[in-house]
């Protein structure tokens, strides 16, 4: 093992630099067919549902999808995922090529889309832990958060700019050029399996328990899901409010809102790569912990802010996004180093189908409470939740001593119960 360590950085940054390149070209298309719906349908039915195609696989099927990525061999997954990807990008363009797409091949293109996209970031996620010493981790998730961040910066205007240079099938065809790179550098890579057993093979609905088991029989990482939940919950539906903020609260115009967005995202990259340089604190859990109070407290500088302090609202929107990815990333690392390998795609599945299990629920239950109450007190309870959320953490021993996992109590629970 040491000696496949040696070169870890670039084999694992060569599978980055592609997956990096995909996600570019995804996120083009996803901007350009976003604007195409608005400017021909007008409808925001119709962006709701194209955005509920890209949900709802991640929330009902990433489960499935986790036990399928531990199941079977990560590099072919990976492989594809990001054909299947380029696949459906090429019959799009081909149909907008024809002038014959509808609606409805948008929306079915989105969900295939979807469904590929969560097979590559379980396989994706699943694997880094073979492919990086578990010391490094951190700083990984760290570049990693920084690549989310500064791709939310250049996507959009760089879609804006192609939309009026290309034609619809143009951009597609970008997708399905990024994604076939994507696919050549892992075909040419290898990719570390975790190690299974011979001895007693076991059936896709045992692994699938034996996940859910493994999860539910670790106490810390269900009360700590818990309290991501609640965040969740009230983030997820800040984002679709910020417009409303802005023009309502601020009484601000369409370039105050750029303003705003882009220096989230201008924070989001260099709270990633903070991260990335620096690792966070010896316990990850204290890094995560820790940032989840300051954010909290920064989203509620935005709830209390008067009319007339836009600045001091988006300085603190900012830190917010600075934050993100500091925690985001901390708890991923903590988490890469204590799951054993063989669990990592379903367990990883779990957890980010759990999370995002509210996400429906509390859009649509923002909309009226903001209408009623007000936008900003959807902002200051978010704050103070998250804030609480964070300091409740320090008191839990089970979050606390989260790191301690040893291998062979988590093994203990993935056989079957006698």
């Amino acid at each position: 093992m040491e000696s496949s360590n040696r070169n870890w950085a670039v084999r694992y940054f060569t599978l980055w630099t592609g997956q990096a390149m995909s996600l570019l070209g995804s996120q083009l298309v996803q901007f350009a067919i976003i604007w195409y719906l608005t400017q021909t349908t007008n409808s925001a039915t119709t962006l709701a549902i194209a955005s509920m195609m890209g949900l709802l696989p991640q929330v009902l099927l990433s489960p499935f999808i986790g036990t399928w990525v531990d199941r079977g061999n990560r590099r072919l997954i990976l492989i594809a995922s990001d054909a299947t990807v380029a696949l459906a990008s090429a019959a799009l363009a081909i149909l907008f090529a024809l002038d014959v797409v509808q609606v409805w091949h948008i929306y079915l293109v989105l969900f295939i889309r979807a469904v590929a996209g969560g097979f590559h970031q379980s396989a994706w996620g699943a694997s880094a832990v073979l492919l990086v010493p578990k010391e490094q981790l951190a700083r990984v998730q760290g570049f990693n958060q920084a690549l989310y961040g500064g791709l939310n910066i250049i996507s959009a205007p760089l879609g804006a700019f192609l939309l009026a240079v290309l034609p619809m099938q143009g951009i597609l065809a970008i997708d399905v050029s990024t994604a076939l790179i994507a696919v050549s550098i892992v075909f040419l890579s290898q990719i570390p399996q975790p190690e299974k057993s011979t001895d007693n093979p076991s059936t896709f609905w045992q692994d699938f328990a034996a996940g859910f088991r493994y999860i539910m029989a670790w106490r810390g990482l269900v009360i700590l899901l818990g309290l991501v939940m609640v965040i969740n919950f009230f983030y997820s539906a800040a984002e679709p409010l910020t417009p409303l903020l802005i023009t309502n609260h601020f009484n601000g115009e369409a370039s105050q809102l750029g303003l705003w967005l882009s220096l989230f995202s201008v924070g989001t990259l260099l709270g990633g790569l903070v991260l990335g340089v620096w690792g966070g604190f010896k316990r990850k859990v204290v890094t995560a912990q820790t940032g989840l109070i300051v954010m909290g407290m920064s989203t509620a500088v935005v709830g209390l802010v008067s009319s007339d302090m836009f600045w001091v609202g988006m300085l603190a929107n900012t830190v917010v996004g600075l934050l993100l990815p500091i925690i985001n990333g901390s708890y991923g690392a903590t988490l890469q180093a204590v799951i054993v390998p063989e669990m990592q795609g379903r367990v990883f599945a779990f957890i980010m189908s759990a999370a995002m299990l509210v996400s429906p629920v509390a859009l649509i239950i923002a909309g009226p409470f903001a209408d009623r109450f007000g936008i900003q007190l959807w902002f200051l309870i978010a704050g103070i939740s998250c804030a609480t959320m964070g300091l409740l953490g320090f008191f839990i021993p089970d979050v606390m001593k989260i790191e301690n996992r040893s291998k062979e109590e988590a093994l203990n629970v993935t056989a079957e119960p006698s």
